[in-house]
């Protein structure tokens, strides 16, 4: 089980790591530019494959030895790309624009233009150590503890992000660019920027936590890289331990949202009558579309409702999700290049308010706005990224000001200062649209973000369900139930929203098993007025409930227009026994959609091929390949290992499986379903004592987690060691009381291990303090 503070800062991995660089072999840079200047170098075949992953001092003054003058650069010449500078001639208003804007510096040399951080000689404490930031011939040096815990100069290579702050990136072993812990708060002074500060500062991070800066959590590569370039290749060679990740543009240039540009080129000299000019994905959403006003003071789009490409082109960046393939492909369906997490525990609450750092795209499909034909551009100048108008002014181009902009609609005085979501007012009045409407959420210490789901305040859902409230981030000494009394004062009635999941969510998630609840998700799902992103995660929660109900629900999802929903349902379909729905998820083999078929090929892995046609088979085999090509992309992970290790075992090749799952063990010494699964192959090949010998030693390096417990308890049983299995049997019920499987072999075993044991023993675990 990942550690949850990965969950909490996965921007540190995201967006922090979006200081992260790319793998970077300066053409002019020395071995020294890449290991800590006072550290000695050792070869990359010398780190183990973990090292850069929190495994801690053995990769801390490691560098990868030089490489040849051709792997030097990141930047490769991709087939059709050409650069923004390219773009300039014929638009340059656009490319003046996209020059001043966050993403046209997501990504730099750390130079004197580009470097925004107090570097002359400025120090930091932090964790009882002195951190030091220095300024020498030119380049930019860090002095901070490696992953041996000792203090080690670093040069930082590049810069990542500039507002609301600057993370730095310096070079690691086999290829890697690392962010380091430290940002700069380029923030004004008066709003307590322009001063160094660490990215956990309320915590002590040391070496070998899987938040340290060395850690796979805070590598560029994989976590920041394709985010913050264009035409990213991540480039891992697992044998090698190493990358090779290239970019064709240090920053988010033209080309990282319209495509490559070299056919529009031809396009432009040869004028031939193409209505794609040579694009690979036009914008033009909005072109022709207009918004009139509306009676009720909003205003309705002319055009039939956008196509989805223009968001889903941003989504690639600005949603929570994870990659299937890179490079990007830039006009096919969103799910050919990353999975868009749904709206799940931690990620979002029940409601679908963002929780953890989700961005934007999964809050925003969940909107009115996004359901009417909304797109980004229509609020976002998308070359300058800058906002269209000021304050309520983006939100006046289509509510009437006079409707909506005024105490009869949100019921404060108006005319005195809007309330600051990060400030601590006594009694914040006249609220600006986004503090009601697009609660706000603090990431990276300083980082404030708005929700993209444009609700309406639900206090009366905070009082029942104890999720946050809006009302209550302003109004911070006030309990939910005040917010929600003076709301129904004011409508004469509990207030309502487009989105109505809250509750159904939030029962899955206390009761996930309860037949009343896969009830009304089944009702859910099947509901076309409820946002896209909500019937999908139904659909995903109905995993736990695999009735024949259920089954009817997921069937029919299966052939719905939403790839999104066809992905999901194959997903639920993962607990049912393979044979049972073979002929069901076969068709999905062939699904036009990669990230659809590589689902439907990990749900069918292992079938009886017998089971299926012989085209179906033969769709398997190539669907197969997309979900291994999937894994192998991120095997220096040690999820995608544990996946790889999953399919292998399902398909027959028990070594292949083995191997998978011993690289992911030594990638992530503390990755608890490896264990579990690999003690599980083990099992199946009769080398049960292996498993035991596996499970003892992940007891030993987590001895909190009961699911480790669980299953050493169940391995000892096979081997018939009864007596020593009860004990870790009676942990894990203890250590997961909310288990109900953990509680009823724990009970079994009492009475079928110790039929005479006196009550003692016979007592319930009890609950975690």
């Amino acid at each position: 089980m990942a550690d949850p503070r990965l969950v909490r800062w996965w921007p540190i991995a995201v967006v922090t790591l979006a200081l992260a660089g790319l793998l970077v072999w300066r053409a002019s840079t020395s071995a020294s530019s890449l290991t800590p200047a006072d550290a000695p170098t050792a070869s990359a075949a010398g780190a183990k494959p973990g090292a850069a992953h929190g495994d801690a001092a053995e990769a801390s003054s490691a560098a990868a030895k030089p490489s040849d003058p051709a792997e030097r650069s990141p930047e490769r010449a991709a087939a059709g790309f050409v650069g923004s500078d390219r773009c300039a001639p014929c638009h340059a208003e656009e490319h003046a624009a996209w020059q001043g804007s966050q993403h046209a510096r997501a990504m730099q040399h750390a130079s004197a233009a580009a470097v925004l951080g107090n570097f002359e000689g400025a120090r930091l404490h932090y964790a009882g150590q002195v951190h030091r930031f220095e300024h020498q011939d030119g380049k930019y040096w860090v002095t901070t503890d490696g992953a041996d815990g000792q203090l080690h100069r670093y040069e930082v290579l590049y810069t990542f992000g500039v507002e609301p702050l600057q993370q730095y990136l310096v070079a690691g072993p086999g290829g890697r660019l690392q962010a380091l812990p430290f940002a700069w708060d380029s923030r004004p002074q008066a709003r307590g920027g322009q001063r160094w500060y660490h990215l956990h500062e309320r915590e002590s991070v040391r070496a070998g936590d899987v938040l340290h800066w060395t850690a796979a959590s805070q590598n560029w590569n994989h976590m920041c890289a394709e985010c913050h370039s264009t035409h990213v290749t991540k480039g891992y060679d697992a044998a090698a331990d190493r990358f090779t990740t290239t970019w064709s543009e240090i920053s988010v240039g033209c080309e990282g949202c319209h495509g490559g540009g070299a056919r529009h080129l031809d396009w432009t000299r040869a004028r031939t009558p193409d209505p794609s000019k040579g694009l690979d994905v036009r914008f033009d959403e909005r072109q022709n579309a207009t918004w009139r006003r509306l009676p009720s003071g909003t205003a309705q789009r002319d055009k039939s409702p956008s196509s989805g490409t223009e968001s889903a082109t941003c989504a690639f960046c600005h949603g929570r999700r994870e990659t299937l393939s890179q490079p990007f492909r830039h006009g096919a369906p969103l799910l050919d290049s990353v999975g868009i997490e749904l709206l799940t525990e931690p990620l979002y609450t029940p409601d679908g308010v963002m929780s953890d750092e989700v961005f934007t795209y999964g809050s925003f499909q969940q909107s009115k706005m996004a359901h009417a034909g909304v797109t980004c551009s229509d609020c976002h100048e998308p070359h300058s990224g800058r906002l269209r108008a000021e304050g309520n002014g983006v939100c006046a181009s289509c509510h009437e000001p006079a409707r909506f902009d005024v105490p009869g609609h949100h019921h404060h005085a108006a005319a005195t200062p809007a309330a600051d979501a990060s400030a601590t007012p006594s009694a914040p009045a006249a609220p600006r649209c986004v503090d009601c409407h697009m609660p706000a959420r603090t990431y990276m210490g300083v980082d404030v973000r708005h929700d993209h789901g444009f609700r309406v305040p639900r206090p009366d859902l905070s009082v029942r369900l104890g999720i946050p409230s809006t009302c209550t981030d302003c109004h911070r000494q006030k309990p939910a139930s005040w917010a929600a009394d003076a709301v129904r004062a004011w409508l004469g009635r509990p207030a309502q929203s487009y989105q109505t999941y809250a509750e159904v969510f939030a029962r899955a998630r206390a009761a996930p098993g309860d037949p009343a609840v896969a009830a009304e998700l089944q009702q859910l799902a099947t509901d076309s007025v409820i946002p896209a992103i909500a019937r999908a995660t139904a659909l995903a929660s109905l995993r736990v409930a695999p009735t024949a109900a259920s089954l009817a629900v997921l069937r029919s999802a299966l052939a719905d227009p939403d790839p999104l929903l066809r992905r999901a349902a194959l997903g639920a379909l993962g607990s049912y026994d393979p044979r049972r729905i073979a002929a069901v998820a076969a068709p999905l083999l062939a699904d036009p959609v990669r990230g659809v078929r590589a689902e439907a090929a990990r749900v069918l892995a292992g079938v009886d091929l017998g089971a299926l046609s012989e085209r179906a088979a033969q769709d398997l085999d190539g669907a197969l390949r997309d979900y291994i090509a999937t894994q192998t992309l991120h095997a220096d992970r040690a999820e995608a290992q544990n996946n790889l290790g999953l399919v292998f075992a399902r398909t027959g090749k028990p070594r292949d499986a083995e191997q998978a799952y011993l690289a992911a063990l030594r990638i992530e010494p503390g990755y608890v379903p490896t264990y579990v699964n690999l003690a599980d192959l083990y099992r199946e090949l009769g080398r049960d004592a292996d498993g035991v010998a596996l499970l003892r030693r992940g007891v030993t390096r987590l001895p909190e987690q009961a699911e480790l417990l669980h299953s050493l308890g169940l391995a000892l049983v096979r081997q018939g060691h009864k007596d020593q299995a009860l004990e870790p049997l009676k942990r894990a019920a203890e250590l997961a009381p909310e288990q109900a499987r953990f509680q009823a072999v724990y009970q079994a075993a009492l009475a079928a291990l110790r039929p005479s044991t006196p009550a003692a023993h016979a007592q319930p675990p009890p609950g975690r303090p």
